[in-house]
């Protein structure tokens, strides 16, 4: 009778010492996709697809991490991911993985529906948002990234033209740290009230008319649209630092015109 071959175990390799002693600040997997379920405000909840970075520190000691237990993290979780939950999946990404850091990024495109200034026909416009996840020794932080696209119409073409001026799409990005809850429309309310116009999918003829006249109401450099949409962010309890860059794609150049501010209120307190 022939004798079971006994079983060898399969050596952990990752579990192995380094001798350079060199620790690695973030190592892990990148551009993942998976489904997700974030908080809307208008109708509950809404289902999108989501990009996943996620990173944690590697000791000096260590060989290398386990690159599947990232995977299994997002696939033992519920898709109910919002700031909220955000913060057990890092927890429990730096658990698994015994680190002592992690850092998590998911980018989402997020749909707003949006009723057109004089018709009312309502459609959707989407936007890109990115949630920031960071702990370190146990204290977790959480940032809201939102590209924000808009209309700037350039004040020095309407003061120096006979009629008309030139206008742009813009994109105005908000990185704001928050110590709260904070809905995403919220902060693409902020941002879209300080642009000479915001965007809508879907416009009627009298809706177009109402943007182009209140974008001509409305002039604003690069320069003001930072400072406006500053100093809203400085206001919000909510947010604890910030950074807010406006890139305005020029239709009378071919190159962008560009601002940013940051400000840590923390610093200033």
């Amino acid at each position: 009778m022939t004798q079971a071959t006994p079983t060898c175990p399969i050596e952990d390799v990752q579990n192995t010492v380094d001798t350079r002693h060199i620790a690695i600040d973030k190592v892990g997997i990148k551009a993942i996709r998976h489904p997700i379920v974030v908080k809307d405000k208008s109708a509950g909840e809404q289902h999108t697809i989501a990009m996943f970075n996620m990173y944690v520190h590697l000791p000096q000691q260590f060989k290398g991490t386990h690159m599947s237990r990232f995977v299994e993290i997002l696939n033992v979780n519920e898709h109910a991911i919002s700031v909220e939950s955000f913060e057990t999946i890092l927890r429990e990404m730096v658990k698994r993985l015994e680190a002592e850091s992690g850092h998590v990024e998911m980018t989402f495109p997020y749909f707003v529906n949006k009723a057109a200034p004089v018709s009312g026909v309502k459609s959707l416009l989407d936007y890109e948002v990115t949630f920031i996840g960071e702990i370190n020794h146990g204290q977790f932080d959480i940032t809201v990234k939102v590209l924000v696209p808009v209309t700037s119409l350039c004040p020095c073409s309407k003061k120096i033209s006979d009629y008309g001026a030139h206008n742009q799409r813009s994109h105005v990005t908000v990185t704001a740290l928050i110590n709260d809850f904070i809905w995403i429309e919220d902060i693409i309310n902020l941002v879209e009230k300080q642009a000479s116009c915001e965007l809508y999918g879907l416009l009627k003829r009298p809706d177009e008319k109402f943007v182009t006249e209140r974008a001509y109401d409305n002039p604003k450099f690069v320069e003001d649209m930072v400072r406006d949409v500053a100093a809203q962010l400085s206001a919000e309890k909510r947010i604890v630092a910030y950074t807010v860059e406006s890139e305005n794609f020029e239709s009378i150049h071919n190159h962008s015109a560009y601002a940013l501010i940051s400000h840590d209120k923390r610093k200033s307190a």
